[in-house]
């Protein structure tokens, strides 16, 4: 028992490290660009790992169930979605960043919901790797299951803190048009080019286009 707990502590602190991967962080800061408060920020880190955990979950624990994997081609073209994800969220905030920022619940829960669903898509890219980290870490489906929701709370919990550090300068240059313009641009120039950067290095570098020409 003690020592399942230590895994069960292990895969926290693992999903700690794991929301704060380049990609992930990358595609959140284009969301809490947008923030006009604090906590708007943070809650944009608990909605990304909510819905991040619910795809890993679902699609983790049918994978394990069904004693399947996924293909390096099909794995690869999950993460390959991310890099898509991440080039569309850099020109939305590029070409149509606008100052005139709805407080309202409709507004907010939009936003949010928008938010679930960039961990959503980081959910499915990171399904497959997390039935190899789970199977080689737990020996029964139960303890699988655990497993993957203690790991989903270590990335709701780094994403938090993360995403309110981020929210910092967004949040204090609100009142200077030309700076947040600045800041939520930029944000917005690097989701673009590491999207095409991550694209390019699995399509042309680990060989994914090879795989779908053969």
């Amino acid at each position: 028992m003690a020592s399942f707990i230590s895994v069960l502590f292990l895969g926290f602190i693992l999903g700690i490290k794991h929301s704060i991967e380049p990609d992930h962080i990358i595609a959140v800061s284009t969301s809490v660009s947008k923030s006009k408060k604090l906590s708007s920020s943070t809650l944009t880190g608990v909605y990304w790992g909510i819905g991040h955990t619910c795809t890993l979950f679902i699609l983790g624990m049918a994978l394990v169930l069904m004693k399947g994997e996924l293909t390096d081609k099909w794995a690869m073209s999950l993460e390959f979605l991310v890099g898509v994800m991440l080039v569309y969220l850099g020109i939305r905030s590029i070409i149509f960043w606008k100052n005139t920022r709805s407080g309202s619940h409709k507004h907010e829960k939009a936003h949010f919901l928008k938010v679930a669903f960039i961990g959503f898509v980081h959910g499915i890219a990171g399904s497959a790797a997390m039935v190899l980290l789970t199977m080689s870490t737990v020996s029964t489906i139960w303890e699988g299951a655990l497993y993957i929701l203690i790991f989903g709370a270590g990335t709701i919990a780094g994403m938090l803190l993360f995403t309110t550090i981020i929210g910092i300068p967004f949040v204090f240059s609100k009142k200077n048009i030309g700076l947040n313009q600045i800041l939520t641009r930029a944000a917005g120039a690097v989701s673009f080019l590491f999207g095409i950067y991550y694209m390019y290095n699995l399509g042309v570098t680990e060989g994914l286009f090879q795989m779908w020409v053969q």
